[in-house]
């Protein structure tokens, strides 16, 4: 690999690490010479990412609800006890809910917007001193954070808080991009299209939603795992060093 995006030496937070973008970006990260911790609330899927993705490099798994703030809290408090610094955090941890509008539950835009920005907030905000402890001028710490072109289209799908959320994400990482800038702590978004997950797994294993859904994307695919990592790793290493505020669609052409 060459050294432009060589994350060797560094320390990287991936929340939701356990499977999907997340899983995608945690693997890069360690094939990239990252020190990788990924978080989900399942202790065993934590244990089993960290066992595959060790075979790569460097993986450690910490079980975290960050649907809370206590969870949150408690899991700064569980890194801070093995990490003295913290130069990457990935902040992909989300989820949706959908159903008719008319019968559309206010728990569900409740829960979605309480883990696809509520809790993104905290986790920023609360790794704030380990953040600011691995990023220099010479080379910022840096906040990717997964949003979605759903947070840039009108396309709902019947998820009416799932876009919402991901636009509320958008514009936070703007705003913090601007205030943190000065502390040498970049922020990012990815906005990612299709991509293989739990939460497109419905259309996924469905030959004909599939072929409906791809009809809809200009480049006539869903992304791939190696096209994510991709863009993942150009964000934490050197050739993100000048980026902050951008949000970058990741999507196939989509969001045109």
């Amino acid at each position: 690999m060459h050294h432009y995006f060589s994350l060797q030496g560094r320390i990287a937070l991936v929340t939701g690490g356990t499977r999907g973008i997340g899983k995608m970006i945690a693997k890069a990260f360690v094939e990239a010479g990252a020190t990788v911790y990924v978080c989900a609330r399942d202790v065993e899927a934590c244990q089993q990412t960290a066992d595959e993705l060790g075979a790569y490099g460097r993986c450690h798994g910490v079980a975290a609800n960050l649907a809370t703030e206590e969870g949150v809290l408690q899991l700064v408090a569980r890194l801070g006890e093995q990490i003295t610094h913290l130069d990457i955090l990935v902040n992909n941890a989300g989820t949706t809910w959908g159903a008719p509008l008319e019968s559309y539950p206010i728990k569900g835009w409740e829960k979605v917007m309480q883990l696809n920005v509520t809790s993104v907030f905290n986790c920023i905000q609360q790794f704030l001193p380990l953040l600011r402890k691995g990023g220099s001028a010479a080379n910022p710490a840096r906040v990717i954070n997964i949003g979605s072109v759903a947070g840039i289209t009108s396309h709902g799908e019947q998820a009416y808080a799932y876009g919402p959320s991901k636009a509320a994400l958008h514009q936070l990482s703007r705003m913090l991009a601007r205030e943190l800038v000065g502390q040498h702590i970049n922020v990012n978004v990815i906005a990612p299209g299709r991509f293989p997950s739990k939460m497109t797994q419905h259309i996924g294993n469905d030959e004909r939603a599939l072929a409906e859904d791809t009809a809809l994307i200009p480049m006539k695919r869903w992304g791939r795992e190696e096209e994510m990592a991709a863009l993942a790793i150009s964000l934490a290493s050197t050739a993100g060093a000048y980026m902050t505020g951008n949000i970058i669609p990741l999507d196939g052409g989509f969001s045109l």
